[in-house]
């Protein structure tokens, strides 16, 4: 049976060549494609996709958001995020959100084919790059925490959501598991930017397993619940 694939890419000529690499292949079957992510949670749930292939940068809504959304009402769906940049903070915000894969759009189209089987299998693929840019992220995690480390005044309730924020778990969930509001989770949220003097949970996730403010068991074995989840 043919792979369902459904396609997120707001530039022309690109959609146009994603669309015609899947259609050309007898191993795979054109479900959707579309120029932007506003309605990717209505799209998805209509043409029934096995794969998604995911731009990053899409205007309105980018990928990363995207994925977030549809990765809570798609837990098993596979998605395989592509981007021309090969940008550190954007392959971890992209595994964190529950990307199945990341690769660049410059790839040759066997490879293209290859990693799309790959993701509809269970696997991860990434490009040689963005791979070696992974195993920065696990060496960069693996270093010892920084001397010296600011006392950062969490309460215990921050730390907490904290904790679930290093966890990959979203707001929802983090509401249910702590009994508190949307609103309240929000709230701890923007303090914990504040007292860690961060603007996004990227950051704040990678001070706090690089700082240890929180217990983990490992920090290689945060990334790795990243990626192999």
């Amino acid at each position: 049976m043919a792979i369902r694939v459904c396609i997120f890419e707001d530039n022309p000529g690109m959609n146009r060549a994603l669309s015609q690499l899947v259609e050309n292949d007898p191993g795979l079957e054109l479900a959707g494609s579309y120029d932007d992510a506003r309605d990717a949670l209505r799209h998805v749930t209509t043409c029934n996709p096995d794969v998604v292939l995911m731009d990053i940068d899409m205007p309105e809504v980018n990928g990363i958001e995207a994925v977030k959304t549809l990765r809570k009402h798609f837990p098993k769906l596979r998605i395989l995020m592509q981007t021309v940049f090969e940008d550190d903070d954007k392959v971890f915000e992209s595994l964190v959100s529950g990307a199945s894969g990341y690769i660049l759009k410059n790839m040759p189209a066997d490879l293209m084919v290859e990693s799309i089987h790959e993701a509809n299998n269970g696997g991860a693929p990434m490009s040689p790059s963005i791979a070696s840019r992974v195993l920065h992220l696990f060496q960069h995690y693996a270093r010892k925490p920084e001397a010296g480390g600011e006392d950062y005044n969490l309460s215990k309730r921050e730390l907490d959501v904290l904790r679930c924020m290093v966890d990959g778990k979203p707001y929802k969930v983090i509401c249910d598991e702590l009994s508190i509001s949307y609103s309240t989770v929000r709230s701890h949220v923007q303090r914990i930017y504040e007292k860690l003097h961060v603007s996004s949970n990227t950051e704040a996730v990678s001070k706090a397993v690089r700082q240890k403010l929180v217990s983990v068991l490992s920090p290689l074995l945060v990334l790795a619940k990243v990626l192999w989840r």
